[in-house]
């Protein structure tokens, strides 16, 4: 089979396509043949040895895929070869086949195109825990995305109008902004303006939000909490600026606010109950079609350093998405 291999933490031209052995179905496991992988920031920095682990190499990047079932394990029931599922690992994912624990997969319904499969599971879950299980968030409060035309924050967006609450999207260019409205927010803000809070005031009556959805870090991060209603909520999500802020304690304090972490790589292990009734939520609306996850670009299997740079440029809108002949 053919797989992105990464042999040395350098630059995404230095990343190479080779030829690998199929790889196994192990005890408990399943083999999936991918018909779908996302890229994210995240994968971004880890094939250039700049996220904060590091994977030994020489490895597969990838994270999130849809495919169907090529092999199964001996004693494995819940799936069968030929059947849609989507799954997570911790690398491996931009390969033509790959082997996961059977409790890595779920079944992905039929009529759920693979590329929408790829790209559903990191963000919508983080948006769920973040906005329903950390924030609390309730129908008619105010939510500010930032970075909202990214695959975290477009979840935010529309999971936040699920939910019932007033979504303004912030967003650094005019293509984005239209992306962020296209997908359900109320209001967007331009926050690379010198004068953004003041906007952000006059959106909000002078109340502020009530919960932001903070996938960016930096500066921006900052001014945002400054603009925190009282007993507002700050989801800090990640820093795809690059920076992480630092906080003087005194301004939670004045604004009766808090910052509340968000990591999915927790969920599972610490919230197991939880992780496990927002999964089904998410699939219950998905199902349902009241969700419906946005593609960002899709590039062929061939391409895949295209994906890399435009998340690494930070220009894409919704998920980059690896397509697989």
């Amino acid at each position: 089979m053919r797989a992105v291999v990464v042999e040395n933490y350098d630059s995404i031209d230095g990343i190479s396509i080779k030829e690998k052995e199929l790889p196994e179905v192990g005890a408990g496991e399943v083999r999936v043949k991918i018909g779908a992988a996302a890229v994210g920031f995240v994968d971004a920095l880890k094939v250039q040895g700049l996220y904060q682990t590091r994977d030994p190499l020489p490895f597969t990047p990838g994270t999130e895929f849809a495919g169907t079932v090529d092999q199964v394990a001996d004693g494995v029931t819940a799936f069968r070869p030929g059947m849609p599922v989507l799954g997570m690992t911790r690398s491996g994912a931009l390969a033509e086949y790959i082997s996961v624990p059977a409790a890595a997969l779920k079944h992905l319904p039929a009529q759920i195109p693979s590329e929408v499969g790829a790209s559903f599971q990191a963000n919508y879950l983080t948006g769920l825990y973040a906005l329903e299980a950390r924030a609390q968030l309730r129908a008619g409060e105010t939510l500010l995305v930032l970075g909202a035309a990214g695959g975290v924050g477009i979840a935010a967006v529309q999971i936040g109008k699920l939910m019932g609450a007033r979504v303004i999207a912030a967003a650094s260019t005019p293509e984005k902004r239209a992306f962020a409205k296209q997908y359900g927010a109320d209001e967007t803000i331009d926050y690379t303006e010198a004068n953004w809070r003041d906007t952000l005031k006059t959106l909000t009556g002078g109340h502020g939000p009530d919960v932001i959805y903070d996938p960016v870090g930096g500066e921006v991060s900052l001014q945002a909490f400054r603009s925190i209603a009282w007993r507002g909520r700050h989801l800090v999500v990640g820093f795809a600026s690059g920076s992480i802020p630092a906080l003087a304690f005194n301004l939670p304090l004045l604004k009766g606010g808090a910052l509340l972490g968000v990591d999915l790589a927790q969920i599972q292990k610490r919230e197991p109950e939880t992780h496990a009734r927002l999964i089904a939520q998410l699939f219950d609306w998905l199902a349902s079609g009241k969700l419906q996850p946005v593609v960002g670009k899709v590039v062929p299997f061939e391409n895949f350093r295209e994906a890399f740079k435009t998340m690494q440029s930070r220009s894409a809108l919704g998920k980059m998405i690896i397509k697989f002949p």
